[in-house]
């Protein structure tokens, strides 16, 4: 399926090539719309179903791969003579909020070379919720977080591999240190979960200090040692459609396919960029032409590091219209296009290259168009994420997977 639509909407049989090659620079200086994105792996305990690049914490090694990370920052923010404007800085991981008390020192190193316009995010774990590491966070200017809550019911945590938490410590700290945006992480799509469980993890969200959700599917990675059985396909699009039309009715904000929110100002998201950077081990970085992807191995990026070169592991040049479905897949993430966007992004009219599609999209209740921008209905949103799934599935699961065990492929072809 992916490979079929791929051919089609990239004009070419051509795949996507990605060689174990980097460049001394990364040509980023004229790219608009840039963010930035640094990943710290270290969590206290490693989740089955999560398939991120991650360790288990150790306060020494911790420390030494954010020596290294932030040797990074210098090698790719010295490539510029005067500062760029970014628009925003997320940090991932594993539990970034593990080592708070560096995130200053990594925001100082990354404001020597960069203005962040659009604030600050960074993700924690619940049990990081508490007054000392969110004073400590907003002192080092974090303007948003999230919150990996993933379900406030014991059953649903159970079956993840989870703890329960202390939802009275939690409200208590987001009270005492406000936050621009404060976003709490769902799973949907659970073995047994109904409608009413979500719709009551989401009024205790907002009930104890979120203005923004994130409810995401789960999604059954082959990489994981996850033994979770998924959900099927008319139950799981029930379920979107169910927690959409909810949210909706009570009057929340979606700016996303699986976010909301009770105020349009509060938003988080790291992925709806047109360009960023990464840094740190498996950090994405993705420039007008160029994909590149670091090494997942801890070790061998910091060996890179100290040899004073670049932690690439493989990188993908784009044809051009492999380029414009990549903008296109995670545009449409926030349930919009703006047909001019892309025309100021690409130098070409949408409908010049996708005006069959798009008619096509229109006319099976996918998209509606409004003044040049499209935006999806209740539909296309469903099948986005249906694709989006498949998608993940046929391209990342098989991508981290083989990354997870070789620090320098010589070769991926998607």
């Amino acid at each position: 399926m992916t490979t079929l639509t791929r051919a089609w909407l990239t004009r070419s049989f051509q795949p996507f090539t990605f060689k174990n090659e980097y460049d001394t620079k990364l040509a980023f200086a004229e790219c608009k719309g840039l963010g930035l994105y640094v990943h710290i792996p270290f969590c206290r305990q490693l989740c089955s179903f999560c398939p991120y690049c991650k360790e288990l914490y150790n306060a020494k090694v911790c420390d030494e791969y954010i020596d290294h990370l932030i040797q990074e920052i210098h090698i790719v923010g010295s490539q510029l003579t005067e500062k760029k404007h970014v628009t925003s800085l997320y940090f991932g991981g594993g539990t970034p909020a593990l080592a708070a008390g560096r995130i200053g020192e990594i925001v100082s190193a990354i404001q020597e070379h960069f203005i962040i316009t659009e604030g600050i995010g960074l993700e924690l774990h619940p049990d990081n919720v508490n007054g000392e590491t969110l004073t400590i966070l907003r002192s080092a200017g974090v303007s948003k977080i999230s919150i990996g809550i993933q379900s406030f019911g014991d059953k649903y945590l159970s079956i993840l591999g989870r703890k329960n938490f202390n939802l009275a410590q939690i409200s208590a700290a987001l009270k005492k240190v406000p936050f621009e945006t404060v976003s709490m992480d769902f799973i949907f799509a659970l073995p047994g979960q109904t409608f009413e469980d979500l719709k009551a993890d989401i009024e205790t969200a907002f009930s104890i200090g979120a203005n923004h959700i994130a409810i995401y599917p789960f999604i059954d990675f082959t990489l994981t040692n996850s033994t979770i059985k998924p959900m099927g396909k008319q139950e799981k699009r029930k379920q979107l459609d169910d927690i959409t039309l909810y949210c909706q009715t009570i009057g929340y904000v979606r700016d996303s396919i699986w976010t909301f929110s009770n105020t349009p100002s509060a938003k988080y998201s790291s992925m709806t960029r047109d360009n960023f950077l990464g840094f740190g081990c498996s950090a994405t970085t993705l420039l007008h032409d160029q994909f590149k992807i670091n090494t997942f191995s801890v070790t061998e990026y910091q060996k890179r590091i100290d040899n004073n070169t670049l932690p690439t592991s493989l990188t993908l040049h784009f044809t051009k219209c492999q380029r414009m479905i990549y903008y296109l897949f995670w545009t449409a993430y926030s349930t919009k296009v703006n047909s001019q966007e892309f025309e100021d992004f690409f130098g070409v009219p949408l409908k010049k290259i996708y005006g069959f599609e798009l008619w096509i999209a229109k006319k099976l209740g996918f998209v509606i168009e409004e003044r040049g921008t499209y935006r999806m209905t209740l539909k296309g949103a469903f099948y986005y994420h249906y694709y989006e799934n498949y998608y993940t599935l046929a391209y990342i699961d098989k991508m981290w997977g083989i990354m997870r065990h070789e620090a320098f492929p010589r070769e991926i072809i998607m």
